[in-house]
């Protein structure tokens, strides 16, 4: 199996590693090799033992699989197959166990026997726990032992359900799930503290008792474990690294997931950059000059020929020296980024002396005011992640518009959600069949401390958070009237049921774009989110703007990605920086405070227990004082984002 991206294994690397330009490329050269592999098995009349993983990352092989199955004769009657793991206690009928997973998404589009496919009992009693885990393993054994695993990683590490600290010769068991496990799970289960604390897993010995492995990994939210897993030690805190062992084994990942590599990341480690098929462009010098401050702890103005030299950069200065050159070059690179006027300012208002507004490039730099969209996946990312920016772009006077991608009901405890109910049942706002209603759903509240998951009960989370968003954008200045309120599809998936885009979300999505034609499009690029919604509606914007991409004014506008609540742009990756004034801060804060719900208890808070504000807070200020740093100005707080062009986002993005 080859990836298409350049480069090979490097010395830093201790596992054969295939990189792919996407997910769906990679997806589709696993599954040429697995079926290879059942129909080689069907020609000696033998069976293809298969092990199997579930979660996100195998949805796209499995989707090939069975579509080789129904347009290319694909057959899986001589194939057996051993799922990794399964929550514990789960029964196998719930919409949120592996085995209802594994019908949904293959056993039930294909000819496989159902007493082929095994998946570990999550109903077992407690006391027949461990025998049922010994008769797993004998079933393996029975059939031969597993040929080809498919493995994802979770970002503790975790191949299968074994979390940091399982030992090399763990076998199949019963193991406490890790709290980051737990919490990028609980999307799943309506909150973290629904999520189950146990699973049934395959142990790490068992894994690697297969005769093939091949481990699968998409988007940049797992670059950093996969890129400790393949080079780093092999050690108990991160499982995946233990494959390193296995003589058969393969990292299969896509440019997003392999964006930490050595051979990425920092290529001049590796040697001349000309002989690995790169050049020292501007963006690489700049990652390579922001790398070697940091390293050195010096200004990037201060950085000395030395400093290059004993830090392997030898072929910078070569093309670009000496260190002085360089280092205005990437000085001024920095430099650029900064503006105070995120949309363009005013050709009427700018004096002779004024600052260039140097970010902009787009053809539409010259137009004022810019109709600007800001796509925000729940109600709150907007001002988390660009809120002094959203204040600075109304002030400004351009046309400003907020879109809300999904309603952000899943988000809202029932505790939050009974408070309103009482308010407004206690206020005696309510009456008739509705009042009856509602007084009936606070009593059974009050009895049971939970609410039933209902259309309703959704709708109603749902309203909660538009008032909360109106609230936060009366605060930014933004009009009622230029706030959108999407609420896509996907978000409404039931409980067990994977989201996934449909045309529907697509639609409402081009439909915006085409009614708003905005010259700059904000939208969240923060993909580290635990539940996924951020990816998906960036996915969505992508088909929007794909659809739409004959329309002149696709190709006249631009966008730039923020994130906010779960990861931050590194500096080099930065194209527009502002900067913002310690009243700006608290007037983000204030609008971050409307959104009362997310505040102390919010259910999806990933592995970060701060609130919101704190994070968007404290992430500004350290990038403002990473600049200061660097040799640039000092500020109160830095809001920072990625530009793309149309025609990048459409081919480049790393979902």
């Amino acid at each position: 199996m080859n990836g298409t991206a350049p480069g090979t294994l490097s010395r830093f690397e201790h596992v054969p590693l295939a990189v792919f330009p996407t997910s769906s490329e990679a997806s589709r050269a696993v599954a040429r090799e697995i079926a290879a592999l059942i129909r080689a098995r069907r020609d000696a009349n033998r069976n293809a033992v298969l092990g199997l993983a579930t979660g996100s990352t195998p949805l796209g092989l499995y989707a090939e699989l069975v579509r080789m199955h129904r347009e290319e004769g694909l057959s899986f009657a001589n194939v057996v197959t051993f799922n990794l793991d399964e929550y514990y206690p789960l029964p196998a009928d719930n919409p949120r166990s592996y085995r209802h997973f594994m019908q949904a998404y293959l056993f039930d589009h294909v000819d496989i026997a159902p007493g082929n496919t095994h998946v570990p009992d999550g109903s077992v009693a407690t006391a027949e726990v461990d025998g049922h885990c010994r008769a797993y393993e004998d079933s393996i054994r029975a059939a031969g032992g597993i040929d080809f695993q498919v493995l994802g990683i979770g970002r503790t590490g975790h191949i299968g359900f074994n979390e940091p600290g399982s030992p090399r010769r763990s076998k199949t068991r019963i193991v406490t799930l890790d709290s980051l496990t737990r919490r990028d799970a609980s999307g799943d289960f309506g909150g973290e503290s629904n999520t189950p604390r146990y699973a049934l897993t395959m142990g790490v010995r068992t894994i690697l008792e297969s005769r093939r492995i091949v481990l699968m990994a998409w988007g940049q939210h797992k670059a950093e474990i996969v890129r400790a897993a393949v080079e780093g030690p092999a050690t108990p805190q991160v499982t995946a690294s233990f494959l390193q062992e296995h003589e058969h084994v393969q990292f299969v990942v896509d440019r997003a997931a392999a964006g930490a590599l050595t051979r990425y990341r920092t290529p001049w480690l590796l040697g001349a950059l000309g002989d690995q098929g790169l050049e020292w462009d501007p963006a690489m010098m700049r990652r390579a000059i922001i790398w070697l401050s940091q390293l050195r702890g010096k200004a990037v103005l201060k950085l000395t020929d030395d400093d290059y030299n004993e830090a392997g950069l030898q072929d910078l200065l070569r093309i670009h020296g000496p260190a002085y050159e360089v280092n205005l070059a990437g000085f001024y690179q920095l430099q650029h980024t900064i503006t105070g006027w995120p949309g363009g300012r005013d050709p009427r208002r700018t004096k002779p002396g004024d600052a260039p507004v140097r970010p902009l490039r787009a053809a539409s730099a010259g137009v004022f005011p810019k109709r600007i969209l800001v796509l925000s996946p729940h109600p709150d990312d907007d001002v988390i992640g660009m809120g002094g920016t959203l204040c600075r772009l109304v002030e400004h006077g351009h046309e400003v518009h907020v879109a809300y991608q999904v309603s952000g009901a899943n988000a809202v405890s029932d505790e939050a959600l009974a408070r309103a109910l009482r308010f407004v049942r206690d206020a005696g706002l309510a009456g008739g069949p509705a009042g009856e209603r509602l007084r009936s759903l606070c009593s059974g509240f009050e009895a049971s401390g939970s609410l039933p998951e209902t259309a309703e009960v959704q709708h109603w989370k749902g309203l909660v958070r538009r008032q909360e968003a109106l609230g936060a954008a009366r605060v930014c200045g933004v009009a009622p009237g230029s706030m959108h309120f999407l609420d896509l599809p996907f978000y409404r998936a039931s409980p067990g049921t994977r989201r996934q885009l449909a045309d529907g979300d697509r639609s409402i999505m081009r439909d915006l774009l085409g009614a708003l034609r905005p010259h700059l499009i904000f939208a969240a690029g923060d993909l580290d989110d635990p539940h996924g919604t951020h990816r998906l509606c960036l996915h969505a914007l992508r088909d929007a703007l794909s659809g739409l991409s004959g329309e002149p004014w696709v190709g006249e506008s631009e966008l730039f990605l923020y994130r906010g609540a779960w990861s931050e742009w590194s500096a080099d990756e930065i194209d527009l920086a502002v900067p913002l004034s310690p009243q700006e801060v608290l007037r983000r804060r204030r609008a971050i405070f409307c959104h009362e719900t997310q505040k102390d208890m919010a259910l999806f808070l990933g592995d970060d227990r701060r609130e919101f504000w704190q994070r968007s807070e404290d992430r500004s200020r350290r990038l403002a004082e990473t600049y200061n740093a660097l040799g640039l100005a000092e500020y109160e707080a830095i809001e920072a984002f990625k530009r793309y062009a149309p025609e990048e986002f459409l081919r480049d993005l790393p979902l």
